[in-house]
């Protein structure tokens, strides 16, 4: 699985977004998705999960109520749609996979994917 984030640039607070994760090599039917933002000098941290069905998904308390995670089955793409973007959004944001054991397990931790993407740079400027 090799991961593709896209979507990203420079909006201005209040504005939206929506970011992409697509495989340009094998199939993201089975993968739990995880979406990781890192800002200049902070650590790695979760946004948001989506099962492999797309039924189960999980955010972080910070972006609760502004981002959406979802699939896409007949694109084969993850989205992460993200409203109200507040300047401290401001990171770039990568895309992760893991193999999904069923339809309804997400996880949360950096540790638990086994693939990344390039990341896409997201900048909010107030």
């Amino acid at each position: 699985v090799q991961l593709q984030a896209s979507g990203g640039g420079l909006v201005q607070v209040g504005d939206s977004l929506r970011l992409s994760c697509a495989s340009s090599g094998g199939t993201l039917q089975y993968q739990v998705i995880g979406w990781f933002r890192q800002a200049p000098g902070n650590e790695r941290e979760f946004v948001a999960a989506i099962s492999r069905s797309g039924g189960i998904v999980r955010y972080a308390d910070s972006v609760k109520g502004r981002f959406t995670i979802s699939r896409d089955h007949a694109k084969d793409t993850v989205h992460l749609q993200m409203n109200s973007l507040k300047s401290e959004d401001t990171a770039v944001f990568y895309c992760a996979a893991r193999f999904g054991s069923s339809t309804r397990v997400v996880y949360t931790g950096k540790s638990d994917y086994n693939y990344w993407g390039q990341g896409t740079l997201v900048t909010v400027s107030s």
